[in-house]
């Protein structure tokens, strides 16, 4: 159902896109993004704010939004790692671990949404039987990497 729910995702926000500017849309946290009949939208995060709460800023320079799914195979680590730009995950298969130093060790499993930990070195791991699929999207800017390696 995952699966489903990802593919569908790209054709409902070209759907979105595509209604006349004369419809009237009024955008609010937690509200749909139209009125038009049929069409909704579930807010995932919101919060302004990472994992393990901090808050974060976008960078300086030309946008670049990322998405990608990353696959973790059973038994893989991510290494330890940092994000410059905002990234928001969301969990479509397994089960991933995050270590995230001193700032603890968090589960997410299957339909979990998150902005995840900003300049903060941290380590995904799948410490499960099936591959962990998640969606990412990357806010990043021009010559700003979305990740990178940590020596811990």
């Amino acid at each position: 159902m995952h699966r489903t729910l990802a593919a569908l995702a790209p054709l409902a926000l070209g759907l979105v896109a595509a209604l006349p500017a004369a419809a009237e849309q009024h955008v609010a946290v937690g509200q749909n993004v139209t009125s038009a009949p049929g069409i909704t939208a579930e807010t995932l995060d919101s919060s302004g704010r990472t994992i393990i709460g901090q808050s974060y800023a976008y960078p300086e320079g030309k946008a670049v939004v990322t998405s990608a799914i990353i696959e973790v195979p059973p038994g893989v680590e991510t290494g330890w790692h940092t994000h410059a730009v905002p990234l928001f995950g969301y969990i479509l298969e397994g089960t991933l671990t995050v270590d995230y130093g001193p700032n603890g060790i968090r589960n997410y499993g299957p339909g979990t949404g998150f902005m995840e930990a900003f300049e903060t070195p941290h380590n995904g791991m799948n410490n499960g039987d099936v591959t962990v699929r998640i969606l990412t999207v990357y806010a990043g800017a021009e010559g700003v990497e979305n990740a990178t390696s940590v020596e811990h």
